[in-house]
């Protein structure tokens, strides 16, 4: 994993300044899907590992007998609950994490921000730490529902859609076990849902995801 001090310090400066005054909006909304969604997925005795915990919304708010998460901003230390384990590092090294010791892997809106080269080996050690049966849940913007947007964040590099998530999961060596092409909004900064209600009855009523979904997402099983 990389060393602390090596952490780029645009990395911080970056996100301090995109979800500046959305900290508590964001923590409530995640509070809702993992109660409403997640948690049916995530069992509450799994080892649980983040890749690019950001701000620490889900891990934070998932129950988990374990939960380990990863970014390279080591301001992650600072948002993760005391229950939370944290590595400092790139995606496309957990060797400190050993292979075949983790339940779930879950990665939300990360991919778009790294280059094909490193998402591949992102997810083929996504594969690696997972046991058999292990679980990878990707949620990500999906190109073909929020292509006009897509590129309003300066940190976006690597265009997917769901097709195309499919297509290197599978090649890794993962089984889809389940793909929603349209889940969520595409941003926090989108219309709906805002607010933990909305996103309580955004969540029951998928025909809504039609319309106003514009990320994917995929569960896949090692």
């Amino acid at each position: 994993m990389q060393d602390v001090k090596k952490t780029p310090s645009f990395i911080r400066d970056l996100y301090r300044t995109r979800f500046k005054g959305q900290e508590e909006s964001r923590i409530r909304v995640w509070k809702v899907l993992c109660e409403r969604f997640f948690q049916h997925i995530v069992k509450e005795d799994a080892t649980l590992l983040e890749l690019a915990a950001g701000q620490c919304e889900f891990i934070n708010s998932i129950k988990a007998r374990r939960k380990i998460a990863v970014d390279l901003n080591d301001d992650t230390y600072g948002f993760a609950g005391p229950d939370v384990e944290v590595l400092i590092g790139s995606t496309t090294d957990l060797s400190v994490i050993p292979a075949g010791s983790i339940d779930v892997v879950f990665i939300s809106n990360f991919l778009e921000h790294i280059p094909k080269n490193e998402i591949v080996i992102t997810i083929q050690e996504c594969y690696r730490v997972l046991h058999s049966g292990g679980q990878l849940i990707i949620l990500q913007p999906n190109i073909r529902y929020c292509y006009k947007d897509y590129w309003m964040f300066f940190d976006h590099i690597t265009p997917l859609d769901d097709r195309a998530l499919c297509e290197l999961v599978g090649a890794v060596g993962f089984s889809i076990t389940k793909l929603i092409p349209q889940f969520l909004p595409y941003t926090t900064k989108s219309k709906l849902p805002h607010s933990p209600f909305l996103v309580s009855i955004y969540l029951l009523f998928p025909i809504l995801w039609r319309f106003f979904g514009a990320q994917a997402l995929l569960i896949a099983e090692r």
